[in-house]
C-alpha cells in the first residue's frame, strides 16, 4: 500500500506550474496525497484548482488543523514548494519541527540536505521520525562516470525537454507513459529531478546536485539500469532547465548522458519570463528548438503546450498554427490527451508500431 502524506504547498497554486502536486496526487508510485498545506487556499479542493475537476483532497491553513480534520494522521509530510535558494527559513523550519512533533517523517526535495541540519536531525530523533532527502546524491565513490555503452542500446529514448524551468514536463512524461500503457505498451521513466524522485521513479538522479565529472555518467548509467533485461519498449527521460536557461547547465549533461533517439519540447505561449529569473525573457519556441537540435542530434518531433494563463479556444488556435509553421506534431496533453505523440513515436520507430499492431 502506498504512504499517506500531507504535502506543504504554501502559495504554490498561484506559481507559474502546479505539476509537481499535479504528478504526485495523479501517478506517485509511493505515496497517497491525503492533504495539501496552503494558507491562501484553505478549504478549496486540489483538483478544483489543478484542473477543474475534484478529486476529494482538501486544503488546509495549517498542520494542526489537516490532523484534526483527517481521519489518521498521515505518515508523511512532503515539501513541495519551488526552492531555488540555499536555505530554508525560519519560518518554514518550525512547520517542519511542528510535523515532526506530530509523528510525521519528513521528505524533502530541495537543495538543502536535511539530514546534514542538526537542528532536523535532532528532532528527527527526539520524535523518532526519518529524513529522507530526495535528491541528495551517493557518496562519491559510488557515483558512474560515462562509458559509452549506451550508443550499443536498442531501445528507443525519448527526452520531454522545456521552454523554461517548472513548466510540467515531468507531468507530459507520465501522460505519455500512461498512454503507452492503454496501448499494451510499457515506457520506462527516468527521473532527473525532485518531482520525479518524489514520484517513486526507479531510475533517475537528482542532475542539478551532481559535479559535471558524474553528471553525464550518472544519467547514462539510470538508463543502461531501466534498460538492463529489455524490460520496456521504450525509455523516457524527462528533461531540467532549458539549454537556453541563464544560470542552469544540466539539461546538456542529461542529453550526453542520456543520447536521446527523439525530442519532446513543452512550451507556455503565454509564458514570457524565467520562472526563476523573472527579469530575463524566455527564448522563442524557434530559438529553443534550434539550439536544441544543434546541440543534441536528433530532431525535435512534437511539442506540447503548457496551457497555463490560456483560454481552451487560445490553446486550439496556438495548436493549429504551431502545426504550421514547425511541422510537427502539437498538443496539450491535459485537454487533447497523447495520441498524436504515441502516433508520431511509432512511426519514428516501427519495431513499436509493429508490437502496437500484435496487441491490437
Amino acid at each position: 500500500m502506498k504512504t499517506t502524506a500531507l504535502i506543504y504547498y504554501e502559495n504554490g497554486f498561484n506559481k507559474s506550474d502546479g505539476s509537481l502536486v499535479h504528478c504526485l496526487v495523479q501517478y506517485s508510485q509511493k505515496y497517497n496525497i491525503v492533504g495539501v498545506l496552503d494558507s491562501t487556499k484553505t478549504g478549496q479542493d486540489v483538483g478544483q484548482l489543478l484542473d477543474g475537476i475534484s478529486n476529494g483532497i482538501p486544503i488546509y491553513k495549517s498542520t494542526e488543523y489537516a490532523i484534526k480534520r483527517l481521519n489518521a494522521r498521515p505518515e508523511c509530510f512532503i515539501y513541495g514548494v519551488s526552492f531555488s535558494g540555499t536555505k530554508v527559513e525560519e519560518k518554514e523550519r518550525h512547520i517542519f519541527f511542528e510535523a515532526m512533533k506530530y509523528g510525521m517523517h519528513i521528505i524533502n526535495g530541495t537543495s538543502q540536505f536535511f539530514t546534514d541540519d542538526k537542528g532536523f536531525v535532532d528532532y528527527a530523533k527526539k520524535y523518532q521520525v526519518t529524513i529522507t532527502d530526495v535528491t541528495k546524491p551517493v557518496p562519491r565513490d559510488q557515483l558512474h562516470n560515462f562509458t559509452g555503452r549506451i550508443q550499443g542500446m536498442s531501445t528507443p529514448v525519448i527526452a520531454i525537454l522545456g521552454t523554461d524551468s517548472s513548466i510540467g514536463k515531468c507531468l507530459v512524461a507520465q501522460k505519455l507513459i500512461e498512454s503507452f500503457k492503454e496501448e499494451g505498451l510499457l515506457a520506462g521513466f527516468v527521473a532527473t529531478g525532485r518531482t520525479g524522485l518524489l514520484l517513486g521513479a526507479k531510475h533517475g538522479v537528482a542532475i542539478d546536485q551532481l559535479t559535471s565529472e558524474f553528471a553525464v555518467g550518472e544519467i547514462e548509467h539510470a538508463i543502461l539500469e531501466a534498460d538492463e533485461g529489455q524490460f520496456y519498449d521504450l525509455i523516457i527521460i524527462e528533461g531540467q532547465a532549458p539549454l537556453s536557461h541563464p544560470s542552469a547547465t544540466s539539461t546538456f549533461a542529461i542529453l550526453k548522458g542520456a543520447l536521446p533517439d527523439a525530442i519532446i519540447v513543452q512550451h507556455a505561449p503565454k509564458r514570457r519570463h524565467y520562472d526563476t529569473h523573472p527579469d530575463i525573457s524566455i527564448q522563442s519556441l524557434q530559438a529553443e528548438i534550434d539550439f536544441i537540435e544543434e546541440s543534441a542530434g536528433p530532431y525535435v518531433m512534437a511539442i506540447t503546450i503548457n496551457q497555463e494563463n490560456m483560454l481552451e479556444k487560445e490553446i486550439d488556435d496556438v495548436i493549429e498554427e504551431y502545426e504550421e509553421v514547425f511541422q510537427i506534431p502539437v498538443t496539450d496533453v491535459m485537454t487533447h490527451g497523447c495520441d498524436k505523440l504515441i502516433n508520431q513515436i511509432c512511426q519514428l520507430f516501427p519495431d513499436l508500431q509493429h508490437l502496437r499492431n500484435s496487441i491490437i
